[in-house]
């Protein structure tokens, strides 16, 4: 130090740190955005999907109504095929005198 500097009131000069090579770890960290990235691929994958399967509202109308293929003979109810088991609750309730074959001819046998 120098010999001014050591008068009462006087800072040292500040300390300095070399900076890093190139290709240092220390250069090397990336942005930090990874996480955000990664949540908005997510996000976006699992909407994709969402809207792929049906969705809601007027867009999915025509995939949701489309499937009703079990119409029931006697009062001429649908059903959509996938509720077999809703059909057959409804020939045991609604018509007890008909079998569910009569009333769902259209309808695999089980």
């Amino acid at each position: 130090l120098k010999p001014h500097s050591l008068k009462r009131g006087c800072h040292p000069p500040p300390l300095t740190y070399p900076s890093p090579a190139r290709g240092s770890a220390a250069s090397a960290m990336g942005g930090g955005n990874a996480q955000k990235t990664a949540m908005s691929r997510a996000k976006n994958a699992a909407k994709a999907k969402a809207e792929a399967a049906g969705g809601g509202g007027a867009s999915g109308k025509a995939s949701r109504t489309a499937a009703m293929d079990l119409k029931c003979s006697v009062c001429m109810q649908c059903f959509p095929n996938t509720q077999v088991k809703a059909a057959q609750a409804h020939a045991e309730s609604k018509h007890p005198k008909s079998s569910f074959a009569e009333c769902f001819p259209a309808a695999p046998s089980s």
